[in-house]
């Protein structure tokens, strides 16, 4: 006979989030902004957001701080995530040391 008690198959543990009892809580991501090429340096580069969030909003949050109406992100200096993507499917694919580290352009750095 099937239990619903938090022993039960439904409780998993992940490193960014936790399942219990059927959902899903996200923890924060923390989100290393580093400038490349002519773009100004930010004065507070690390913050963190939801792991529910969308990268959108990191990329929302670069343009009103830079006061730019386009900008090119990058992970890890390497690719550009699209912007549905969630922070913490990024986070836990492309972080290290704890951290996402996102690049940010003027002009296009990487192809």
């Amino acid at each position: 006979m099937a239990s619903d008690s938090p022993s039960s198959d439904r409780k998993k543990f992940d490193s960014v989030g936790i399942v219990v009892w059927g959902f899903l809580v996200m923890f924060a991501v923390v989100v290393h902004l580093r400038a490349t090429g002519d773009a100004p340096i930010l004065k507070q580069a690390k913050f963190k957001i939801s792991g529910a969030e969308k990268f959108a909003k990191v990329i929302d949050f670069l343009c009103r701080q830079l006061h730019r109406e386009t900008l090119f992100v990058y992970v890890n200096s390497a690719f550009s995530p699209n912007p549905d993507e969630l922070v913490n499917d990024l986070y836990e694919n492309f972080g290290f040391d704890g951290k996402l580290v996102v690049n940010y352009a003027c002009s296009m750095a990487w192809g």
